[in-house]
């Protein structure tokens, strides 16, 4: 909407006019307003014909041979309101409204619109409210006497009732009469005139001000080399950073070797504590980069998953009101390793003056947010106007038409036979595909589905694996409020989708640590419906890890994790709650997956986040009487070292499924760089050695976030350094096993 177009819906209320009119009325105008002089009693007398009651503090009252009604407060707060709604001609485009009225002994209320007024309200045929709204007639003091009031106002297209509603508005005492209540349609002309003249005018003064800002935001850019004055708080006056000010409550100046910094600090779970900034922005900015330090600690986020260390942005245009699109927030949810760098680029919406700036802890249980050298430059805006059409491809390809199951199509059902898989017929299959990821971080995702298709039909890929979460099926997400039936509804289409294409999918429980009682209630649920789905496989637990194989198998006590953490992703109180346990033991997953009568294949990760099976050949193998057989699951990336120790053992009795597998050009921050190898090198090696030891696989991931990634963008570009391979090798290409690691 145009700063014009605005400003004429503003200033709309702008044309009432509470002074004597100089339009004349007709003596035979319509009148929308029946017994406005409140002289014809109702049936029994008690009240003036056609007119509502009022619920306290109303009377019909008698002076000198006149009737007229009052409004009276009967005690300090209360509202006192006559409610009465007025229907409108279907061609009535404008209104005058006058009446008489007497204030007196009127003391208003706790804020300054706490006094007398009538308030006026559109709605339409369904009792909707119809916008803009006139301005309330107002009286914030006694009258003397009887005084002549008048209101002119346009109507709204859509306008079916006028409310109309006077009030001693929660006044501390006060008594308002009215009488001759008058309301008729005038000529609309000189009241779109009179808006449009104060619409010019008023955007006029609005845009030379927005200009003289402008200018100044220019020169403050060229003296500071920002439009963040003393951005770094490096110039000190009082001991306090000017351009800032003092600091009060959540919010302080720190001092440390020498270098002062902004702190927000949340002293009060559950409550929003913020640092509100508006900065100008110079002509001709069609973008902005916003840098900075940060530091955060004890953060704790709060109850829904956004309640965390952020910094939010928005737009105000030259008329103080929010211009939209604005930013996504740049957001943190756990602790940093001391100051960290970060940067963002936004794009500035036409129309915006100021851009706001918000850093906050919003809503945390606790936690500091330390913050230090900020600039906020134009930049260039060619690279995120590319971005943006990328999206927009991105959104356009995501489309997957509905497809109804066609069991003519499905893959045949698999079941283990000695170290390989074969279906009903006898048929050796070999499973290879990708990690559709996604449904395990946010229950609304929707990409998973074309992934799906994408990866069997173009990428070749005969099974897909999809993490899920067992909190998610159950609709216990804080984004979730239909008991899970959506997110349930988006698995089950992946499932039909990848079956109408002859293909498999692994149903992947994204949970770590070990099996618990909850984990084994959910595949009674999850194997229930799946049962015996011939493309339908079950990955038991995504990555068990710090206990023994004794726990892995039969279940017991899971204490304190030791060692390497590679579940750093996770939060401290995700940790907290896999550990100090009673565990169930993997055996207790199989079984609740055979006792639904469902006989698919199930899969058994292994140790060590799944890289180690070398307990599968020690004697700590599932027993699978009644199923369809299991498969063992490894998952190895390119820090991972005693390939053939840890898989090979267990490959020779059982079918090995390498759920994840993957190399990226990106250092996880969790293990020494020096021991992440060079892609290039690395992923050429496993898929030889995959390919060597006949592995099913999935490569992590098919998602352009969830590193290692496979592909660049949502239009599944693959990437040099491990997508390509991956789908190269999905094509039948051969790979030279030079070396093991």
């Amino acid at each position: 909407m145009s700063v014009s177009k605005r400003l004429t819906s503003v200033l709309f209320s702008f044309c009432i006019a509470l002074t004597l009119s100089t339009l004349a009325t007709a003596e035979d105008a319509l009148e929308l307003a029946p017994n406005g002089n409140f002289e014809a009693p109702n049936s029994d007398a008690s009240w003036p014909n056609a007119w509502g009651g009022i619920k306290t503090g109303g009377t019909w009252e008698a002076e000198d041979g006149n009737r007229f009604l009052r409004l009276k407060s009967p005690r300090p707060g209360e509202m006192v309101m006559l409610y009465q709604e007025i229907k409108l001609p279907a061609d009535v485009q404008a209104l005058k409204l006058t009446w008489k009225q007497r204030v007196s002994d009127l003391k208003k209320g706790k804020n300054s619109w706490f006094d007398a007024r009538i308030m006026l309200e559109f709605i339409d045929d369904q009792h909707q409210k119809v916008t803009p709204t006139p301005s309330a007639a107002t009286t914030g003091k006694d009258t003397d006497g009887w005084v002549q009031r008048e209101a002119q106002f346009l109507v709204p297209e859509g306008a079916y009732w006028l409310k109309f509603m006077p009030a001693l508005f929660q006044v501390e005492s006060g008594t308002f009469d009215l009488d001759d209540i008058s309301l008729q349609p005038i000529d609309p002309a000189p009241l779109r005139e009179a808006m449009q003249r104060k619409t010019r005018q008023r955007l006029a003064k609005l845009e030379a001000n927005a200009a003289k800002r402008r200018e100044k935001a220019q020169a403050t850019l060229e003296q500071w080399g920002s439009l963040i004055p003393n951005g770094d708080f490096a110039e000190l006056k009082n001991g306090q950073p000017t351009a800032w000010g003092k600091m009060t409550g959540d919010l302080s100046w720190q001092s440390e070797d020498d270098n002062t910094y902004l702190r927000i600090q949340s002293n009060t779970p559950g409550k929003l504590s913020m640092v509100y900034r508006t900065y100008d922005i110079p002509a001709g900015t069609k973008a902005l980069e916003l840098t900075w330090k940060q530091r955060i600690s004890n953060l704790e986020k709060g109850e829904m998953p956004w309640h965390d260390a952020r910094i939010m942005i928005e737009f105000q245009g030259i008329d103080g009101k929010k211009v939209t699109p604005k930013p996504s927030p740049s957001y943190t949810q756990k602790n940093t390793d001391g100051w960290v760098e970060k940067s963002k680029s936004f794009l500035v919406p036409e129309h915006a003056l100021t851009v706001v700036l918000m850093p906050s802890l919003f809503e945390v249980t606790s936690g500091t947010f330390d913050l230090d050298d900020l600039q906020l430059k134009p930049t260039s805006p060619e690279p995120l106007l590319a971005a943006a059409k990328l999206r927009e491809e991105e959104a356009k390809f995501r489309h997957v038409p509905h497809e109804e199951p066609n069991p003519a199509n499905w893959p045949k059902m698999l079941k283990v036979v000695g170290n390989r898989i074969q279906d009903t017929d006898g048929n050796d299959v070999w499973l290879q595909g990708v990690n559709a990821g996604g449904l395990e971080t946010l229950p609304q995702d929707k990409q998973q589905i074309k992934s799906t298709v994408v990866a069997i039909d173009q990428w070749k890929a005969n099974c897909v694996r999809v993490p899920i979460k067992d909190a998610f099926w159950y609709g216990q997400s804080p984004y979730q409020k239909d008991g899970g039936k959506e997110y349930r509804e988006t698995i089950d289409r992946i499932v039909n989708l990848a079956a109408n294409r002859g293909a498999y999918v692994v149903l992947d429980l994204h949970r770590y640590r070990a099996p618990k009682q909850e984990h084994a209630d959910f595949w009674k649920d999850c194997a229930a419906v799946y049962k015996n789905h011939p493309a339908v496989l079950f990955d038991l637990l995504n990555e068990p890890h710090g206990i023994s194989w004794e726990v892995w198998r039969n279940g017991g006590f899971v204490g304190t994790k030791q060692g390497t953490d590679e579940s750093a992703f996770l939060n401290e109180v995700e940790k907290k709650k896999n550990q100090g346990f009673e565990s169930v033991g993997m055996q207790a997953l199989v079984d609740a997956v055979r006792s639904t009568g469902a006989n698919n294949i199930v899969i058994a990760g292994g140790l060590a986040w799944c890289n180690d099976l070398t307990g599968i050949a020690d004697g700590y193998a599932l027993d699978d009487p009644t199923g369809n057989g299991i498969m063992y699951s490894w998952h190895t990336y390119h820090w991972h070292t005693d390939w053939e120790k840890r898989v090979l053992p267990a490959a020779a009795k059982y079918p090995i499924f390498l759920g994840e597998v993957g190399a990226d050009i990106k250092k996880m921050d969790f293990i020494p760089a020096e021991a992440q190898e060079d892609p290039y090198t690395w992923v050429p090696d496993m898929l030889g050695f995959i390919q060597q030891h006949h592995i099913h696989w999935t490569g992590w991931c098919f998602h352009p976030k969830a590193t290692p990634i496979m592909i660049s963008d949502w239009k599944y570009t693959p990437t040099p350094f491990w997508g390509q391979f991956a789908k190269d090798a999905l094509d039948g290409k051969q790979f030279e096993l030079k070396r093991t690691r």
